[in-house]
């Protein structure tokens, strides 16, 4: 027993920290701390209560036997609270980290007990071994900051706001069908001469429908003047770049085939304020990289890890596809038609990704480095 414990302290040699793990939830912040060792101390505490933080360390420090200066260190799983318990522990002095709950370490069993004790009581045995050197234990989230989370709410909302839209208006085009009310032209022209409709044997339209129509149709309206408020500040944002980030977004745009939507979202979701050392962070950051499965004699590729950005994914796939249409003598173009051209629909959908992939390193080469992708065409501004 004396020969264990020599040997843990001379692996880990004790720190003079205290280590603060958080299970949070809206009603009450589950934290439980620890020095190191294998004594600990568990607590509640209400959501944004500094006062009530604070007290907390204290008792923990008292607890476990730290001085009453020891420094803090704690941690949570990036979840619905999003960002601003990090900053809450910041500012009291707390050295906080962001952990991405997906790449937690959690039993094989087919059937494993789970609360917020046990969690908990996991989360901070990892932080111990994470602020030990062990740097495999888990994945830290990039914390932006203040200024540039709320950079990223205008694309946002406008995703939200065109899929609305959409909804609106195939409740509007279900409700005719169900009449039989034959529907061609402009959507918003027709619902202007509601009035005018006819259904299936000529007669008016009901006139419970007739009134939820009109429901539908005051949404649409209200939608879509969101929708335009909104693309008219990124519009004019851009023409008048007052950041370095707005001047990444005009730059990209003066490659054919990228607009303003795509551009905005890929800067403001990720150029526009990560920073990456190789080819190799940019597409592992938005889940395009491969994940191979090589045990034993079995040898095969699992497709696209998926665990970075998904929007920027998503759109990277669309911009892949106008890319091709768009820049036809470019490098990266000609490469998926050597490739592919051939090839039968299945296959193309595989190439795509490997474009979006090689794209987005070029658009990251583009912006940061003044490197013009390949042959690709530019359009002024």
């Amino acid at each position: 027993m004396a020969h264990e414990s020599t040997t843990q302290a001379t692996w880990y040699p004790e720190e003079k920290k205290l280590y603060m793990a958080l299970e949070l939830s809206k009603a009450k912040w589950l934290v439980r701390c620890s020095s190191g060792g294998q004594k600990a101390h568990q607590d509640v505490v209400l959501p944004n209560d500094e006062k009530g933080m604070a007290a907390l360390a204290l008792r923990a420090k008292e607890k476990l036997g730290l001085a009453e200066g020891a420094k803090v260190v704690s941690c949570y799983e990036a979840g619905r609270d999003g960002f601003w318990p990090h900053r809450f522990l910041e500012n009291l002095g707390i050295e906080n980290i962001v952990i991405d709950a997906a790449s937690m370490k959690v039993s094989r069993q087919g059937r494993r007990a789970k609360n917020d004790r046990i969690d908990v009581k996991l989360l901070l045995n990892e932080l111990v071994r994470f602020h030990r050197g062990d740097d495999d234990v888990w994945r830290v989230v990039r914390v932006p900051s203040e200024e540039e989370e709320d950079d990223r709410r205008p694309h946002r909302e406008l995703e939200r706001l065109k899929k609305e839209r959409t909804q609106h208006r195939n409740r509007v085009r279900s409700l005719l069908a169900i009449q039989g009310v034959q529907i061609a032209g402009d959507l918003m022209k027709l619902l202007r001469d509601l009035d005018r409709l006819k259904i299936w044997n000529g007669q008016p339209l009901p006139e419970n429908i007739k009134a939820e129509i009109k429901r539908e149709h005051r949404r649409l309206e209200l939608v879509e003047a969101d929708i335009a408020d909104i693309q008219r500040y990124q519009r004019s944002s851009v023409k008048r770049p007052a950041s370095a980030k707005l001047e990444k977004v005009a730059k990209l745009q003066t490659l054919r085939g990228v607009g303003l939507d795509s551009s905005w979202l890929i800067v403001m979701e990720l150029l526009g304020w990560r920073m990456f050392f190789n080819r190799r962070e940019v597409g592992a950051s938005v889940g395009l990289v491969g994940t191979p499965y090589d045990s034993g004699e079995m040898d095969r590729e699992q497709g696209i890890s998926k665990a970075g950005n998904r929007r920027v994914r998503e759109r990277l796939i669309e911009l892949s596809w106008l890319w091709l249409r768009y820049q036809p003598n470019s490098d990266l173009t000609k490469w998926f038609n050597k490739r592919y051209s051939e090839s039968g629909k299945r296959s193309k959908r595989i190439g795509i990704v490997a474009v979006a992939r090689r794209l987005l390193i070029q658009l990251w080469h583009f912006v940061e480095h003044d490197v013009t992708p390949k042959d690709a065409i530019i359009v002024k501004p």
